[in-house]
């Protein structure tokens, strides 16, 4: 029976672990990126898992390292998040995701060798980073940069009236970068800095409405 019991305080760790990776992914989720609940929630119960194997699952055993197991998390993670960051055109995507799949991984190595406090505070943190950083609660305060890309059609008169645009909603150019993708279309890449009113929708239905836009996104 007391067996049994030990064994039930696994199984627990195991699903907080995973609770906590629910949590970290439902903001992920819902900013559409590559990793969301499922793949945060799974990394962090195969992080409790590896952590309870490796404590635990070699009683037979008279001298091992109970660490082995448990660094090997830390690179199998960094292997996972490599898969979702991506470069085009000059600019990297997912290193947040990627870090919030690192931080996940150790908040569920916490729970898995029962250090319970310190992986649920370090949930709420991620978690609290995203939200609080993406929501913009300092932005107001702050000028920001801010990357946007263009793709449009071959129009003379498309470059002057880009950036007419680009002042009227308060946005700073520091550089622009125009690339040729092929005979009909451009991809325009600018890093501005933007005022402390600046609204992202308004200058998204904007930049939508004329008729060279075929792609237009911001970062």
């Amino acid at each position: 029976m007391p067996e049994i019991m030990i064994h039930w305080e696994w199984f627990l760790r195991i699903i907080i672990a995973g609770l906590c990776g629910v949590f970290i992914g439902y903001e992920r989720r819902n900013r559409n990126k590559e990793a969301g609940i499922r793949t945060h929630a799974i990394i962090a119960l195969g992080a409790a898992l590896f952590m309870i194997v490796s404590k635990y699952g070699f009683p037979d055993v008279i001298e091992y390292d109970a660490a082995r197991m448990a660094a090997q998390i830390v690179s199998g993670v960094g292997f996972l998040g490599a898969g979702v960051i991506f470069v085009r055109h000059g600019t990297v995507s997912g290193l947040t995701t990627a870090a919030g799949m690192w931080a996940t991984a150790g908040a569920g190595s916490c729970i898995g060798a029962g250090l319970y406090d310190i992986g649920i505070m370090t949930t709420l943190c991620v978690a609290g980073l995203q939200f609080i950083f993406h929501k913009g609660v300092f932005r107001k305060y702050t000028n920001q940069g801010q990357i946007i890309q263009l793709q449009i059609t071959q129009d003379p008169s498309a470059l002057a009236d880009i950036q007419h645009i680009m002042k009227k909603h308060g946005i700073s150019i520091q550089s622009m970068k125009v690339e040729v993708m092929d005979r009909d279309t451009l991809f325009i890449e600018i890093d501005g800095i933007t005022a402390q009113t600046f609204q992202r929708e308004e200058l998204l239905e904007e930049m939508m409405n004329k008729k060279y836009m075929k792609m237009f996104s911001y970062a």
